[in-house]
């Protein structure tokens, strides 16, 4: 008999799809034990040129004809050229406790991202904070790329706020994480001053990449958000919920230079949302005003008055800092040269 035509058994197919999981499970594990491995063996190989380099003086060249002389002995086995040799050096330097290479993130990223993380960041604190945000939501070697592009560890948890004032600690720290300074919306084309309207359509209308540049965690709750409070009505901008913190978040846009009486209207929609939306599992909720521009002193004033927990940001539409954008040459410089 076929075993198509067999008669299965009640609750063959539950039992089919739970050794599914097992099996993928263990696949996973497998690979990692493997990667864990390889990244072990890449750190030995180039802790072994830095002690020889400092020792015996190699150069480069050494370096090269190992690289040959290796492949010969196994042509199977790729990840063994000039270049991955320098990468593996430099993985050494940087991470310089064998026992930390495999116990930190670093040590469970594929070689590809490690090579990243050497190639784009000079400073180790970014290096390990990359590390750790790629290995936490599973960031595929081009998201890592663009995530060191747009400076994200540079802009995260940089805005100015009251969250160590207005939230005990350690919720004060984790709100102050989700608070970028500046928001980079490179991603929606547009490079002159917009309405409000027109800059938050924009953002919802390219949800993705919005929630991509607000961070790992939020979950969009809508537009416009309307409250009727003893008949009068008010309109929220942007809601979201943190789903790592528990907690909602509201965004308020403001196109223009920050004025004191935004944190007012912020606050008032925090407390709103704390009063009508946040249940008792809830973290408070918290207020991020985004501006045009802004003064930080009036900022600090405006939010040492202020009783609900917000953070102030700016925005800008091109990735790069300002200083590096004037350092490149305009679109008629380079045709010229061209």
């Amino acid at each position: 008999m076929k075993p198509e035509n067999i008669s299965l058994p009640v609750g063959y197919n539950e039992l089919l799809s739970s050794l599914r999981e097992q099996i993928t499970a263990a696949r996973r594990r497998s690979r990692r034990v493997v990667n864990t491995v390889l990244i072990d063996l890449y750190w030995y190989i180039g802790h072994t040129i830095l002690e020889r380099q400092e020792s015996d003086g190699w150069g480069s060249g050494v370096i090269g004809r190992l690289a040959e002389d290796l492949r010969v002995e196994f042509p199977q086995m790729t990840g063994l050229s000039r270049s991955n040799l320098h990468y593996m050096r430099g993985m050494a330097a940087a991470w310089p406790e064998r026992n930390a290479i495999v116990q930190q993130p670093v040590g469970q990223l594929p070689w590809g991202h490690v090579t990243v993380l050497l190639d784009r960041l000079q400073v180790q604190s970014a290096r390990d904070w990359y590390a750790s945000e790629a290995v936490a939501h599973g960031w595929s070697r081009n998201v890592l790329l663009h995530q060191i592009k747009n400076r994200t560890f540079e802009r995260s948890g940089s805005a100015p706020s009251n969250f160590e004032s207005k939230l005990p600690k350690p919720d004060s720290e984790l709100a102050q994480e989700i608070a970028k300074d500046p928001y980079v919306f490179d991603f929606l084309g547009l490079s002159d001053e917009v309405a409000e309207r027109q800059l938050e359509k924009a953002l919802t209308d390219r949800m993705v990449e919005t929630l991509r540049e607000l961070g790992q965690g939020f979950a969009f709750v809508g537009r416009q958000v309307h409250f009727d409070v003893g008949g009068d009505d008010f309109y929220l901008d942007l809601l979201f919920f943190h789903v790592e913190q528990l907690r909602y978040v509201v965004i308020e846009l403001k196109t223009g230079r920050f004025e004191p009486g935004f944190t007012g209207q912020l606050g008032f929609y925090v407390a709103l949302v704390d009063d009508r939306l946040r249940r008792e599992a809830h973290a408070p909720t918290v207020g991020i005003l985004i501006c045009g521009s802004r003064n930080d002193h009036t900022v600090r004033y405006s939010l040492g008055r202020s009783d609900s927990p917000m953070a102030v940001a700016t925005y800008a539409y091109e990735s790069l800092p300002p200083e590096e954008q004037a350092a490149l040459p305009d679109a008629d410089a380079l045709a010229s040269v061209l």
